[in-house]
């Protein structure tokens, strides 16, 4: 099984860029700003999740987040989004060494998960946290990592983000860690940020 995706191409692209949406939001939520990022030199995918959201018409999940089937559905995304990755560079003639994994609320969680075990340039978590099992107990060479969250968040609290600052730098990670004054949010700012992260990272 494959993961449907949004591609916004690029005539001769310097990189790849893969965005994951967070819970209940579909492939058009985070391609709907492809425009402000200004990225028109690299290719731009935007995955949807494998599952229906449970109460949100079109929304999509990468697991359940409900209590009573919390994480349920975490391992066939883990899987899918891997192979899906690895599979990009035959597909699109990029390596992974001129990748970018980005993710937002839960796609922010499953790109620590996914992405920290692959040869990526780099990371960006927004809004995200940590599943329980995602950070290798070992140190081992990185890619870089950008993690960007609100101060006011209410959906995932600025602790998340701190924990996941804490847990990467006890295994040697090189991060960049900014807090933002915004909500459970990607604002102008943080699209400044991470434009600026993209074009550092992959030049």
């Amino acid at each position: 099984m494959t993961l449907e995706s949004i591609t916004i191409p690029a005539e001769k692209p310097q990189g790849l860029i893969v965005a994951l949406h967070g819970w209940g939001a579909n492939a058009n939520d985070l391609a709907s700003l492809a425009a402000y990022l200004k990225l028109s030199n690299y290719q731009l995918i935007f995955p949807e999740a494998p599952f229906p959201h449970p109460n949100v018409v079109n929304g999509k999940a990468w697991y359940d987040l409900r209590a009573e089937n919390m994480y349920q559905g975490l391992l066939e995304s883990r899987e899918m989004l891997r192979d899906w990755l690895l599979s990009l560079a035959e597909t699109t003639g990029i390596p992974l060494s001129k990748t970018m994994l980005i993710g937002f609320s839960q796609g922010g969680a499953m790109t620590l998960d996914v992405g920290l075990k692959l040869p990526l340039a780099g990371l960006v978590a927004m809004s995200g946290y940590l599943h329980p099992d995602a950070i290798p107990p070992t140190k081992q060479d990185f890619p870089q990592i950008l993690i960007m969250h609100g101060t006011s968040d209410r959906v995932v609290p600025i602790q998340a983000a701190q924990r996941i600052k804490l847990a990467l730098e006890s295994v040697g990670a090189a991060l960049e860690y900014e807090e933002f004054n915004a909500e459970h949010e990607i604002n102008p700012e943080m699209l400044e940020r991470l434009r600026n992260f993209v074009v550092q990272v992959i030049p």
